[in-house]
């Protein structure tokens, strides 16, 4: 099939991001992980399929509307006390209510879109692109758990001259992740923590793929530009062992950046929209701490394999 008639399920496109690779860039994020972070700001993107969100703050009420409620025909949305009530034990995925409703109070996270279509809407900013050294990156959820999807639109962007950048936490079979390399300007990898039983504690799996994953990109593409991100989670990775062992265990090459990304709540609401908790609630980083802990990202590792200290 051609690259570009390839589809996949994505949740977001955002417009002239500068955090997400080099210049002015935009983000696609595909559907789909294979991790379950106890702090992810985005969980809409964990399930592949497309899903149902109420955000009542929205909701211009039954008394004014209520097409919703008309809509609805299997009982997730009923009246108490004159509001509109989401019982997501009950709702059937047919999004007949978001089709109805006005105010996007009723939401579907998740669309289908061919490579070719996206591709025409990033390719809209290339004046941007050119000025700034900017263009795609890709991110998700995973964006290599839809993997031919993601690996179509890469081929796809640089047939179209686009450069691009992804968004992974490497946890996938590394055939994919070294294809989508071929492909790619840089490559940004969060590695969490070491310790692969709190990983899994924190993330539902372990990270002996990641890690062994990103070995094997260092040694594979040593030209490709990697940012290392680790966010730090209070309770998880907030101390100075953990973070100085990640430290460690990245190599210092002109070619690899290490950051350092300080946890926040800003996704909590969309647990509420899905009918989800949110696990670390109240939950919160000290800032003193993340203070010593960036002087530990940005000092050298204490030991790297094969070189010399003199």
């Amino acid at each position: 099939m051609n690259d570009e008639a390839v589809s996949g399920i994505i949740f977001n496109i955002q417009k002239f991001s500068v955090h997400d690779g080099e210049g002015i860039r935009t983000l696609v994020f595909l559907k789909g992980c294979p991790l379950h972070c106890a702090w992810c700001s985005n969980p809409e993107s964990q399930s592949a399929k497309p899903e149902h969100a109420f955000n009542p703050a929205r909701c211009l009420t039954a008394e004014v509307c209520g097409r919703c409620l008309e809509a609805c025909k299997h009982g997730a949305l009923t009246l108490v006390n004159g509001m509109i009530m989401f019982d997501g034990s009950q709702c059937t995925q047919c999004f007949a209510c978001a089709r109805a409703c006005p105010g996007e109070a009723q939401k579907v996270y998740g669309e289908s879109k061919s490579v070719g279509e996206i591709l025409d809407l990033v390719e809209r900013d290339q004046t941007f692109y050119a000025r700034s050294g900017g263009g795609l990156t890709l991110s998700g959820g995973e964006a290599l758990f839809q993997h031919d999807f993601c690996l179509a639109l890469l081929r796809a962007a640089k047939r179209r001259h686009i450069n691009t950048a992804m968004e992974t936490s490497a946890y996938a079979p590394y055939r994919y992740l070294e294809e989508a390399c071929r492909h790619l300007d840089k490559l940004i990898m969060d590695i969490k923590c070491l310790d692969s039983v709190k990983h899994k504690t924190f993330t539902g799996v372990e990270n002996t793929l990641i890690l062994e994953n990103f070995r094997r990109v260092c040694q594979d593409f040593p030209d490709l530009p990697i940012l290392v991100r680790t966010p730090v989670i209070p309770g998880f990775n907030d101390n100075e062992d953990d973070i100085r062992a990640i430290r460690d265990f990245v190599p210092l090459k002109p070619t690899i950046e290490y950051e350092l990304l300080p946890y926040h709540r800003m996704g909590q609401p969309k647990y509420g929209y899905l009918c989800r908790r949110y696990a670390l609630e109240g939950k919160e980083l000290d800032k003193k701490t993340m203070q010593k802990l960036r002087a530990i990202a940005f000092a050298l590792p204490l030991s790297i394999p094969g070189l010399v200290q003199k």
